[in-house]
């Protein structure tokens, strides 16, 4: 990081420890043509992401003492369409994994979705109106394992159903782990769902909130999505739907999953905006 002072969301030295053998090893499979190392270092990019991801700033407003638009854009553009995001995420999700006495892939997982308001430039042909919350903009659909971390991630236009991303959702955890056989969903998810676990070998369950207890009540194996939701909502460019493409909007909670994944696997924290000693 050269002589600059540290932003809350920079890695540390323990956490860059974690996630940088698997970015080197992405870059010495991509040499440069010309031998050229680039400009910025791999960790100020990575850096750079997180700032976005947890402040929310625009592409313009980026530190000027962090890599400028025009060198982040280009790795998380190339991390996001090469699929690297997602696969150093899933590294890290296994080591987590591992870490608290599981095996490296889960057994079950639970499906939810979550309606999120599209900002003013974001394209209407990727966009739409969630019938039920009434909600203009996108839905992101996670599916997650029993410690809250994501397996899959699908982002579309908020008119989807719950159906439609259930079914998507389902085909991405066959496709990247198939050792996946017990899915838990809320009364949304209908026959659709079920009938296309059935077909892929997964068994799933619908998990219905009951009416009868009085205030909030969490729901046996549906929390543990809930809370993931709440934890990405802590990255305020998640908060909002502010990318052009739904397939920026997937990388962006890659990346805001993979900065939790980091804190976990090295006992850190990051402070929070509602952390009152950090309020100016």
């Amino acid at each position: 990081m050269g002589e600059r002072a540290a932003y809350p969301s920079d890695l540390t030295d323990d956490q860059w420890a974690v996630v940088g053998p698997f970015l080197q090893a992405w870059k010495d499979r991509h040499p440069s043509v010309s031998g050229h190392q680039g400009r910025y270092e791999l960790r100020e990019i990575v850096n750079s992401i997180f700032y976005q991801n947890r402040t929310g700033c625009q592409w313009a407003y980026l530190p000027h003492d962090l890599p400028p638009k025009s060198a982040t854009y280009y790795y998380f553009a190339l991390w996001r369409d090469d699929g690297t995001d997602q696969v150093i995420h899933d590294l890290l999700r296994c080591q987590a994994r591992e870490r608290a006495g599981r095996r490296e892939d889960p057994t079950a997982v639970v499906l939810d979705t979550q309606s999120i308001r599209a900002a003013n430039h974001v394209p209407a042909a990727t966009t739409g109106k969630d019938a039920a919350k009434k909600v203009p903009g996108r839905k992101r659909g996670l599916a997650v394992d029993a410690l809250g971390l994501i397996i899959a991630v699908v982002v579309t236009a908020a008119s989807v159903t719950d159906n439609a991303i259930g079914v998507r959702l389902l085909d991405n955890v066959v496709a990247h782990t198939p050792t996946v056989t017990k899915a838990w969903v809320d009364a949304g998810f209908k026959d659709d769902v079920q009938i296309h676990g059935a077909v892929n070998g997964i068994d799933v369950e619908q998990v219905k909130r009951t009416d009868t207890a009085a205030g909030f009540v969490p729901i046996a194996r549906r929390w543990v999505v809930e809370q993931t939701n709440g934890t990405l909502m802590l990255h305020r460019r998640l908060v909002r739907e502010y990318e052009s493409r739904p397939a920026s909007a997937v990388s962006r909670t890659w990346w805001a999953s993979t900065a939790n994944l980091v804190r976990r696997l090295t006992g850190t924290t990051t402070a929070s905006w509602r952390d009152p000693g950090h309020q100016r």
